[in-house]
């Protein structure tokens, strides 16, 4: 990598970096992801999160791992409507799974080796009763035995243990307030905790990165009932992934009942965890309650976004510069478009009442953003804004645009056509082009 790609990547991350800084996230590590060569990176990266200052807990899985002991043992793995039937013979294995996972995971979270992402690091991995189980019971005549469910989770222990600075580190396999041990999903237990601490979001991993459309590429966002008919096709299909399938699910449950992201990216590819978290457009499928878009009225909150997004324009004079304290009283005139925390575009409509008129000012797309049509969302804002005030007329000037504005609708118009005050106030230096778009 040249020195200007590395300053470039570093840059582009750090915003992301203060976005996720306090956050809570569930990184659900599925049994597949922990045999692929993968898996060493996969968890220093985690550790690097918790570097940053990120809150979190994983959750293990150890599906496959449960299988090929149980197949050494002699015991058939039993299955019922997809859950497995856990026995007392079966039970014992899956302990012994679990227990030698979960010391596997706390070793490699101890490493500080020279050399490697972890050096000097000193990473304090707290496991332990934060799950309460209950028994499934029996469905159809069918006893589960040993499977069991979340009942309840201890989050006052989860919250004293993260805001002590430890990762917490959760297996499949919980007691009950009786005493016995019961086996439960990963992915169960991923989301309850995740729903119950109010996670900011929750991981998986599958060995695609995210779900693909019917082309091969990756559909970056879902909304839950989208999410929910793809699950239904594969079912119907029977090639899905069980992980990929789960965690699915899973993402679908924990949206609905309120983590705002779920993230889905691929055990294969290094670094996929941290090119879903800190890149602007991510690698992986993400499950979210509403679009990681906003449309929205700026605040006092988004100054530095906006002063982000316009000193390159005033630096190479598109834009005539605003000081922070003019933005700061003009800011309830700026829309701006948002996106996970970030301030991709903005605009504002500065008020001519006694004209009765509206200038479009100041529209600025991040140029990683340009090609969705962002600038013609945020220009349809304005005039919709513009009518609900009775303006007959929305005006813009331009020093480089113009045909961006006639492809608008906007016509071409003299100084005499601006607004009186905005008339005095023209700089005749620029020779800004004047256009205008009639609203009645």
């Amino acid at each position: 990598m040249r020195t200007t790609e590395l300053v470039d990547g570093f840059r582009h991350s750090t915003p992301y970096v203060n976005a996720h800084r306090g956050k809570t996230f569930v990184v659900m590590l599925g049994g597949e992801a922990m045999v692929q060569p993968q898996f060493r990176a996969i968890i220093n990266d985690v550790a690097l999160l918790h570097s940053l200052g990120i809150r979190i807990v994983l959750v293990y899985g150890a599906r496959p791992q449960i299988d090929s002991a149980l197949e050494l043992h002699g015991i058939a793995p039993a299955y019922h409507n997809g859950v497995r039937i856990t026995d007392e013979d079966t039970l014992k294995v899956i302990k012994q799974v679990a227990g030698a996972l979960q010391f596997d995971i706390t070793a490699r979270l101890s490493m500080s080796l020279s050399n490697t992402p972890m050096q000097g690091a000193h990473l304090n991995v707290v496991s332990g009763n934060f799950v309460i189980a209950q028994p499934l019971g029996v469905d159809d005549g069918v006893d589960y035995c040993l499977s069991g469910r979340v009942r309840r989770i201890d989050v006052q222990g989860l919250r004293h243990q993260l805001d002590s600075h430890g990762i917490v580190l959760m297996g499949p396999i919980a007691a009950s307030v009786t005493g016995e041990s019961f086996n439960l999903t990963a992915e169960e237990v991923a989301t309850q905790v995740a729903v119950k601490l109010k996670a900011d979001k929750m991981i998986g991993f599958s060995a695609q990165n995210g779900i693909l459309d019917s082309s091969g590429e990756v559909i970056a966002e879902l909304m839950p009932n989208d999410a929910q008919n793809i699950v239904a096709k594969m079912q119907e299909s029977g090639q899905a992934c069980v992980g990929t399938l789960a965690f699915l699910k899973a993402s679908i449950d924990a949206c609905r009942h309120g983590v705002p992201r779920c993230h889905l990216v691929s055990f294969l590819e290094d670094g996929a965890l941290l090119q879903e978290l800190f890149s602007r457009d991510g690698i992986g499928t993400q499950i979210v309650t509403e679009s990681a878009e906003k449309l929205r009225r700026a605040s006092i909150a988004d100054i530095g976004g906006i002063l982000n997004l316009i000193r390159p324009m005033e630096e190479q004079g598109i834009l005539v510069r605003r000081s922070r304290e003019q933005l700061e009283i003009e800011i309830e005139q700026f829309m701006v478009i948002e996106r996970d925390g970030l301030v991709i575009g903005c605009a504002a409509l500065y008020p001519f009442e006694e004209d009765n008129a509206g200038e479009f000012a100041c529209l600025v797309v991040h140029p990683d953003y340009r090609d969705a049509d962002r600038g013609s969302l945020l220009l349809k804002n304005i005039i919709s804004q513009a009518r609900v005030r009775g303006y007959a007329r929305l005006f813009a000037l331009t020093t480089r645009s113009i045909h961006w504005f006639l492809e608008h609708g906007f016509d071409m118009v003299e100084v005499d056509a601006l607004p009186t005050k905005k008339k005095q106030l023209y700089n005749y230096q620029r020779r800004s082009k004047i256009l205008a778009l009639n609203l009645q």
